[in-house]
């Protein structure tokens, strides 16, 4: 039987890149966008589940890829729609999903993944609540894979830059010690390091080109 796999948050440039990498390995991907439902509702996140563990005929591996409320606003000027947006499908939607999710990752023994950001972990004065919302999924990686064990791992992949506008690349190379973006492509990497790494959950890896060691660069982009 071929491996199952849901993607939410799976039509975007991070999510089509992992669900593509996990089709060519073999795995049948539900890809799930937002026409699939607003998984800021728990009843939504839900039936999502429901609908792909139908379609697929059992769960694998959840990959938690969903998110909104990125939008650069002063500290100032955020209001609660800026709040709700960055919260909904980041940090609610991810722990619904992934409870919805648990009887059937548990019985294959399976894996969660939360693609988190390195915004988790730095501070970046115009993303506020984008910031907070990745902390809050980044514990969330924690929280579950505690709660989860020994059935299920839960386990995170925090990118840097790599899902960069073109007029972006220069400037957002330099802030890596690398000295260059990366692709959606490093992360589907990622995640499928973690779903041969059976000794590993409850932590993160981070796919930024060494973005979060670079000295005084801890301004948003």
């Amino acid at each position: 039987m071929q491996p199952r796999a849901l993607i939410t948050g799976g039509t975007g440039r991070v999510g089509s890149a992992i669900a593509g990498r996990l089709e060519q390995e073999g795995w049948t991907v539900f890809r799930a966008g937002r026409e699939d439902g607003d998984l800021a509702s728990a009843d939504a996140a839900r039936l999502l589940v429901e609908r792909a563990v139908q379609e697929l005929g059992g769960l694998d591996l959840l990959v938690n890829a969903a998110g909104e409320g990125f939008g650069p606003r002063a500290v100032e000027e955020v209001n609660e729609d800026d709040w709700e947006a960055a919260f909904g499908a980041t940090a609610k939607g991810s722990f619904f999903v992934t409870q919805a999710a648990a009887p059937h990752l548990r019985t294959a023994r399976g894996l969660v993944v939360m693609i988190e950001d390195v915004a988790a972990y730095q501070p970046w004065p115009k993303f506020a609540p984008h910031c907070a919302a990745k902390a809050a999924q980044a514990m969330l990686t924690r929280v579950l894979a505690r709660a989860l064990a020994p059935e299920v791992r839960v386990c995170g992949v925090a990118p840097g830059p790599v899902a960069v506008e073109p007029e972006q690349e220069k400037r957002r190379a330099a802030e890596t010690l690398l000295g260059r973006i990366g692709a959606a492509e490093d992360v589907a990497e990622a995640v499928l390091y973690l779903i041969g790494a059976d000794f590993v959950t409850g932590t993160s890896v981070v796919v930024d080109g060494g973005r979060l060691l670079q000295s005084g660069r801890s301004e948003s982009p």
